[in-house]
């Protein structure tokens, strides 16, 4: 007799394996017992590749989501109650209700205003019982537009951070693998500054709050301050690109679809070689730094465990902050007080108040379970934490017990940003996905993204400016290239 091949065999095993698989997954509905019992026993003796607790919670998500269209099917066999009692009081008052009948002048009117009223409740009914599982996945649909304004390109590597200046002129900043950190126009998108004083990777880069100064940390150890002066050139028409609504159909494209940016178009521009001012003190990767309020301190965060508060004029340490027991992946100050919030790979973040000059507290915010990628401020007392473990979650400084909201994705989270004035918080991620969230964590809007524009590579991080007429919103990743983005803030808060 004939035999089977090898690849012919392989097949056949492997597709025996996946329906075995997607078997272990299915939920029955023959009684309680069986959808709480055995199901899950079979589960857990099936051969899978899914952790344990992977399994157990998409057996809870299955369960949910069966008890909601439960309770669908039980509400529309009520709402069919509802209309045999409506034919049967029809019929009652002795007129008929078939068709014939129906193209008769006052019945018709009669049976085609109740039908009317019907078919508003069944709507009405539906929306209402479908609700809670639109909620639960905390998915919402924009009309807003998303518009892709300006891209910067320059950098001969991947970029790191993004960050917008808070003086006039308004620049916008970059932090790139290339050992360079590059300031553009926004509106025209040219290069207007080029600093190479590091010899490592430039890991972020954050402007002064009064002064046209620039703080970078760098891989080689250290974070440097250095002066900048620029003219803006006159801005020229910008071209008005085709508008894209926010939304999951975008077209995707792959990497081999990035354009060619090999173009040095910082290579024309002014260089700067020379800090101002070197803060030296890590004794590894200096993965972020920033300004403290009134801009004469800064605080450093490393891969040395450490963060690091030094004085701006002397460049002298004034504190050193430990207690993380794995490398710190960020930093970030507060606007208006003393306060700074470090994130760490040891899954937590901590927040260190120097409002009072001679108590230096900490509190140590615990509620993920992976990389906190970085922590942020927003108005008030909350702070938003993003982590590898794909959610982002809202606290409130008061009280660090637990996340007052929690945002689910299906991808890690990098570098966030919130915009202060409209709490709109910016995910970047690295499936190259940008994704918008209110602060309760209702999903706003995704920015567009095919093989004509967005970002075909991981995206780092992503930067507001809020009262920017041209581009409110900055991302930037490792296609090497930055991008400004206008977003149609009020029709988005609109469609919440």
């Amino acid at each position: 007799m004939p035999t089977e091949s090898g690849s012919c065999s392989a097949a056949r095993q492997a597709k025996q394996k996946r329906k075995s698989h997607s078997l272990s997954i299915r939920r029955t509905n023959s009684s309680e017992q069986e959808r709480t019992g055995l199901p899950r026993e079979m589960l857990e003796g099936q051969d899978s590749k899914l952790p344990s607790s992977v399994r157990s919670t998409l057996l809870e998500l299955f369960g949910q989501i069966e008890r909601e269209f439960e309770n669908l099917y039980i509400e529309n066999l009520e709402l069919r109650r509802e209309v045999e009692t409506l034919h049967e009081r029809l019929a009652a008052e002795g007129q008929a209700i078939d068709g014939a009948e129906l193209s008769k002048g006052p019945l018709k009117t009669k049976a085609s205003h109740s039908t009317s009223q019907l078919s508003q409740k069944l709507k009405t009914t539906y929306k209402a019982s479908t609700s809670k599982i639109v909620s639960s996945f905390k998915t919402t649909t924009s009309r807003a537009v998303c518009q892709l304004v300006k891209e910067y390109i320059g950098h001969r590597d991947g970029i790191w951070d993004v960050s917008v200046a808070r003086t006039q002129p308004v620049v916008l900043g970059t932090a790139s693998a290339d050992h360079t950190a590059l300031l553009w126009s926004i509106e025209t998108g040219r290069c207007l500054v080029k600093y190479s004083g590091h010899v490592g990777s430039v890991n972020s880069i954050k402007f002064h709050p009064s002064e046209q100064l620039a703080l970078t940390a760098s891989g080689d150890q250290t974070a440097h301050i250095w002066r900048y002066a620029v003219q803006l050139p006159t801005p020229q028409p910008v071209a008005d690109p085709t508008q894209q609504t926010c939304g999951e159909d975008e077209v995707e494209c792959s990497d081999k679809d990035e354009p060619d940016i090999d173009a040095d178009a910082s290579s024309d521009c002014p260089t700067i070689r020379v800090p101002l001012t070197s803060l030296k003190s890590h004794q590894g990767v200096v993965i972020a730094a920033d300004w403290l309020v009134g801009g004469k301190q800064a605080v450093t965060a490393s891969w040395d465990r450490t963060a690091n508060l030094f004085d701006v004029e002397t460049a002298e340490l004034v504190h050193s902050l430990t207690g993380h027991d794995q490398e710190l992946t960020h930093c970030c100050t507060h606007p208006t007080q003393r306060l700074v919030v470090t994130s760490s790979r040891d899954t937590t973040f901590r927040l260190w108040d120097f409002r009072d000059p001679s108590i230096h507290s900490v509190n140590v915010f615990q509620g993920h379970t992976d990389t906190v990628t970085s922590a942020v401020f927003t108005v008030g007392d909350n702070v938003v934490s993003g982590s590898d473990d794909r959610t982002v979650k809202v606290w409130d400084l008061r009280n660090m017990r637990s996340p007052i909201a929690t945002i689910r994705t299906d991808s890690a989270i990098n570098r966030i940003n919130v915009c202060v004035g409209q709490k709109i918080i910016a995910l970047p991620h690295d499936n190259r996905q940008v994704r918008l969230f209110d602060m309760s964590g209702v999903r706003l809007a995704r920015l567009p993204r095919s093989s004509r524009q967005g970002h075909r590579r991981m995206v780092c991080c992503s930067a507001w400016s809020e009262d920017h007429p041209v581009c409110n919103l900055f991302t930037c990743g490792f296609d090497r290239q930055a991008i400004g983005w206008n977003i149609n803030i009020p029709a988005l808060l609109q469609e919440k």
